[in-house]
């Protein structure tokens, strides 16, 4: 576990993963979901290279059909540890003849966590290491401690976007995939109200880089952490049926299969393209206070 520390924050980073841990402030409150099995069993997951679910658990290149699950491998792997300073910390993933039977690419993924006072930015480096193009999606999944939530109490909360127009969602609640269409989710200039009902048809997808910010608030509309994110997806999620305590805001470079889908793989909504040699990089920041 490589501990990150400042006069504002401490991080904790698995290499497992490359899994963000806990987020504390100087007085030792936990702002992280503290992975609870009850609930969920994780905190910050890295999803690559798919964001989330595949028709069927399977997707076609040139003719041949491999099978991966859920948001892709990385999360479940050992990062090895390449940089570190007093303030950031790097975790890195290569290709391997396992992941080459689940996905055909050389690549090397690394991860970064940056602490600058409240702020912490999260930083995605793909690296093309095939001699052909590869293909890619990737994502985090932060999930956040619901303030105002008591042990056993309903869950619910408010969280405010930065468009104030509005917004349309995207449904992926059959099969972990997409169906046709785009619904309205109701807000009240940029605020939304969610409880446990909200998350009956999954998360909550906005595309379209309809919002690049969302804070989630307390009681009182006060931001308790804020997510600022340059992908052109994010997904609002609880798990529906359990009352859980925590909210996951997620930044995302793509989004599920769309139900039934049978095409290439290079050809799904929000792919990512790398030629041989060329890298991919972005950031999300995570703010407390």
């Amino acid at each position: 576990m490589e501990i990150l520390k400042n006069e504002q924050l401490q991080l904790a980073v698995s290499p497992m993963g490359a899994e963000l841990q806990s987020i504390k402030d100087s007085s030792g409150k936990e702002y992280l979901w503290q992975a609870d099995e009850r609930f969920w069993p994780r905190h910050s997951p890295i999803l690559f290279p798919i964001v989330c679910g595949l028709w069927n658990k399977r997707y076609r290149i040139d003719g041949f059909e491999y099978t991966m699950e859920r948001h892709g491998f990385a999360r479940d792997m050992e990062f090895k540890l390449i940089g570190r300073t007093d303030n950031k910390v790097t975790f890195a993933l290569e290709s391997t003849t396992a992941t080459r039977r689940l996905y055909p690419y050389d690549f090397m993924l690394s991860v970064s966590y940056r602490l600058d006072g409240n702020r912490i930015h999260v930083i995605w480096h793909v690296h093309n290491t095939d001699n052909n193009e590869i293909h890619f999606q990737i994502g985090g999944h932060p999930a956040f401690n619901l303030p105002d939530v008591g042990e056993g109490e309903p869950m619910h909360g408010c969280l405010k976007f930065d468009n104030e127009g509005h917004l349309e969602r995207l449904i992926g609640n059959v099969g972990g995939c997409i169906v046709p269409g785009r619904f309205d989710l109701p807000t009240e200039k940029g605020f939304w109200t969610f409880d446990e009902a909200s998350f009956r048809e999954d998360a909550v997808i906005l595309d379209r880089c309809q919002v690049k910010q969302v804070q989630l608030l307390d009681k009182a509309r006060r931001p308790v952490v804020t997510v600022d994110m340059k992908t052109p997806a994010v997904g609002i999620w609880s798990p529906y049926g359990k009352n859980a305590p925590f909210v996951c805001i997620e930044p995302w470079f793509g989004v599920h299969d769309s139900v039934d889908y049978q095409g290439d793989f290079r050809k799904k909504y929000l792919m990512n393209h790398l030629l041989p040699g060329a890298s991919f990089l972005s950031e999300y920041i995570i703010t407390i206070g």
